[in-house]
């Protein structure tokens, strides 16, 4: 296994079960906790970080799985792995090796995770990093892929009884409240919040 702090992981992210193909490629510290690349996966795809997340490696939900997020009660038949004590190099251990992304258990959009690269750091270069990607996340609370795609349908149609009021709730469900584009994404314009920041705004709420 390698590991230190000159390391860097870079990870493609790939949406599930949505063509044309949403996806991102970022670039994060070897050093990183799984609760670290929860924070970077969600804000490079752009979810608003509403909900619960579970990275799994294995046959998600067959029993023969390993299980890492956050620990809650409502998911009593399996084992979850507190994210923020897991450190992602004892089980993204060589290029190759990938898990199961899933956020929003409700929703259920599961993205896969693939580890494509261990590099050496960058002088002079902030990580994590989103180098490239394609397409707009879909909207936050929009029923998964089945509502995702009435979303597209509307949007599509100006003529649609529900189009002005779709929009407007549209740009409540982005990030910066922005007009939904579903077919534009810029890697440059991703920001990342401190995964310790997050996690302290996170835990209060609980």
């Amino acid at each position: 296994m390698k590991s230190g702090t000159r390391l860097i992981y870079q990870f493609k992210i790939t949406l599930q079960e949505i063509e044309p193909t949403i996806w991102r490629r970022i670039l994060v510290p070897a050093a990183y906790s799984f609760w670290d690349l929860h924070v970077a996966v969600a804000d490079s795809m752009g979810w608003l970080d509403y909900h619960l997340h579970m990275f799994s490696f294995g046959k998600p939900r067959k029993g023969t799985s390993l299980y890492i997020g956050i620990p809650d009660d409502e998911l009593d038949d399996i084992q979850v792995l507190p994210g923020w004590k897991t450190p992602i190099a004892a089980h993204f251990t060589e290029p190759g090796v990938a898990a199961v992304y899933e956020y929003d258990f409700g929703d259920c959009w599961l993205h896969d995770v693939l580890l494509e690269a261990i590099l050496l750091k960058e002088q002079g270069v902030k990580y994590p990093r989103c180098i490239d990607g394609k397409r707009a996340c879909p909207p936050e609370d929009c029923g998964g892929v089945p509502g995702y795609h009435r979303v597209l349908e509307i949007l599509g149609n100006p003529d649609h009884d529900e189009y002005q009021e779709t929009i407007d709730w549209v740009k409540g469900q982005t990030r910066g409240g922005r007009t939904y584009q579903p077919d534009k994404f810029n890697p440059e314009k991703v920001h990342f919040d401190n995964p310790k920041k997050r996690w302290k705004i996170a835990f209060s709420r609980r």
